[in-house]
């Protein structure tokens, strides 16, 4: 039988048992500890997280009472983070940043309610990063360990400089070995930096010179968000476990901004959907009616954040709790402040029960305005653009998880893609031509749209932005006027009526090569002029160059790794503030002023196709 062997012949006995130091699995399998590398054009990119789990650090000390300004510098792609803590003990300086399932945050007495309880935190961030250096000050006295690639490279302790205050100094350079060439986005790192000023009031963040603070909390993030346009004063409650803060606009659909711990949970969890049942409750014990959620809730905007003891999240990364057991005190306190908020304002409770009935008003009309919809579709269904839909959806779970519909434009570029895309959770939902400009439109006028209609029903999403069937929702059109012109109209037709689904990060851009350069041994795709002229000088004078006009353009078998997870381009898109949308949407799809049409002529190579 001859124990030993493979199939293939291969020895397979202790020899081949290898046992990785913790750092070194860090390294090796780093997607388990950070969730994604990337290149810092994402703000989920690993290198963001790493910088995360460093100030998580420090932030856990501020919340244990001990300092109450922290220090951050981001220069030539290395971080420096100091906090004015405790420090890290000294003689456990070296294990603190290099022995996984060491620290203080085991101890419930030290750290009650921190997010990086696995311990791994730091460790990873010294596992890859191509230089840490650590530096520990107590009571005169100093602790330092540099590391490159999670290797020790030197240690000391002693005395230090007369009057340096107690903390934790740490600086790292991310290991361009791992990440490949990265850069950090300043916008996503002061937006990271203004959630823990806002989770945090009282702390000072000082980023690159300038401080971030925040007295009123959770209240003074949605004043930035919303700016005026919230129809009532908004709403806030800290209790001691949980601080929520609510208003209302005129806008569509609702937006959450929901943390744990100061973590925040891009894909909410028990804690947002206990928050939201709890303001249900509340509500209606206050008017003594029996509204329906969605009236109550659409063109709500909120942020919950929610201190919990041995928080379960449902990817490593920590984007969404699981925790079960903290939904009825968590809807009990909701509805509690809810109610007395509420008595306390009876101005603002007026106001908030004229949004309620017109919602109200606005869903019952909706419903007859569905109806005939539904009914003119079997008529027409025909002439139903085509959806290829996938085998699997957000809602099977792990096999859904990375499921994606692409919106592409015209028959040749949905030809194409459909015999390159894996059909087990790629989609193609294909439009006719340009969809309608709904700038300014009624929801019902979705109804009336039979391509729109159809995207909507593809989504999953008419009754609630929740049920939407796929992870990412792709714009893939032609790299020319045409195509960015429909671009902005479906991206005007999610802000619009479907605002949420950009600000949870669930809308992307398909990048496609505009050039393809080639000879007889090597094809090179290239993304931009600046590429293409790289590979014209790296294959030489006898290479051919060809420009993509349109993806009908390029053949399948070429198609196929534009498309592949681990070489297709995605841009996410974003908005930086929910106040900017109405601004936005006015300056691209409004009437032409001058400063437009004097912007796309810069930026557009024509204004010919632009006026919808």
């Amino acid at each position: 039988m001859g124990g030993t062997t493979n199939a293939k012949g291969a020895a397979y006995d202790e020899s081949k048992i290898k046992t990785l130091s913790s750092l070194e699995h860090i390294r090796l399998r780093s997607g388990m500890y950070i969730g994604r590398l990337g290149d810092g054009s994402n703000q989920n990119d690993g290198i963001y997280i790493l910088l995360k789990e460093v100030i998580d650090n420090s932030i856990d000390e501020f919340i244990m009472g001990n300092g109450n300004r922290i220090e951050v510098e981001v220069k030539d792609k290395t971080v420096k983070v100091r906090d004015y803590g405790r420090g890290i003990p000294l003689g456990k300086i070296v294990d603190c940043v290099s022995i996984i399932n060491t620290g203080a945050k085991y101890n419930d007495d030290v750290f009650q309610f921190s997010v990086g309880l696995n311990g791994v935190g730091t460790k990873a961030v010294n596992a890859l990063s191509s230089h840490f250096r650590v530096v520990s000050v107590r009571e005169g006295k100093l602790a330092e360990a540099v590391f490159e690639r999670g290797n020790l490279i030197s240690n000391r302790s002693g005395n230090a400089k007369p009057g340096l205050q107690n903390g934790t100094y740490v600086e790292f350079t991310p290991d361009e070995e791992i990440f490949g060439k990265y850069e950090f986005n300043q916008e996503f790192i002061e937006k990271r930096i203004w959630n823990y000023a806002y989770l945090n009031a009282g702390l000072t963040i000082s980023y690159n010179g300038n401080d971030f603070v925040s007295q009123n909390g959770l209240l003074d993030l949605l004043q930035a968000e919303l700016a005026d346009s919230s129809l009532y004063p908004m709403g806030y409650y800290r209790g001691k476990q949980i601080e929520f803060s609510f208003t209302h606009s005129n806008a569509y659909g609702e937006n959450y901004f929901s943390f744990v711990n100061g973590q925040y949970t891009s894909d909410g969890g028990t804690h947002l959907s206990a928050f939201k049942e709890g303001f249900l409750k509340g509500v209606n014990d206050f008017y003594k009616k029996n509204f329906k959620s969605e009236d109550v809730r659409d063109g709500m905007t909120a942020a919950v954040a929610v201190k919990v003891k041995e928080p379960v999240f449902e990817s490593q990364t920590k984007n969404k709790l699981g925790n079960t057991e903290i939904r009825s005190w968590i809807i009990d306190e909701t509805k509690r402040a809810v109610d007395d908020w509420l008595h306390r304002n009876s101005d603002a409770a007026k106001k908030l029960e004229e949004k309620i009935l017109a919602n109200e008003k606005l869903r019952t009309e909706l419903s007859a305005v569905k109806k005939e919809a539904k009914e003119a579709a079997r008529k027409i269904s025909i002439r139903i653009p085509k959806l290829d839909d996938c085998r699997f959806h957000l809602d099977d779970g792990k096999k859904g998880e990375n499921s994606m519909i692409f919106i592409t434009e015209g028959q040749s570029a949905s030809g194409v893609m459909t015999h390159s895309r894996d059909a087990n959770y790629q989609a193609i939902f294909s439009l006719r031509g340009k969809p309608e400009n709904m700038y300014g439109r009624k929801q019902s006028e979705i109804y009336k749209n039979d391509e729109l209609y159809q995207l909507m029903m593809a989504l999953g999403i008419e009754n609630d932005v929740n049920e939407l069937k796929y992870s990412k929702i792709v714009i893939a059109t032609d790299a020319d006027n045409d195509g960015f012109h429909i671009r902005n109209l479906v991206l005007t037709f999610f802000l619009s009526y479907f605002e949420e689904l950009v600000t949870s990060g669930r809308v992307w851009i398909l990048e496609t090569p505009l050039f393809r350069v080639r000879n007889k041994k090597e094809n090179i795709y290239c993304y931009s002029e600046a590429e293409r002229d790289a590979a014209q000088k790296k294959l030489g004078k006898a290479c051919e160059t060809s420009r993509f006009k349109g993806l009908g353009e390029i053949n399948p078998s070429e198609f196929r790794q534009f498309i592949q997870p681990e070489t297709m381009h995605l841009t996410p898109v974003e908005i930086s503030q929910l106040k900017i949308v109405p601004q936005l949407l006015s300056f691209y799809m409004g009437k032409n002023t001058p400063e437009r049409r004097e912007f796309i002529e810069k930026n557009l190579l024509s204004n010919a196709e632009i006026d919808a």
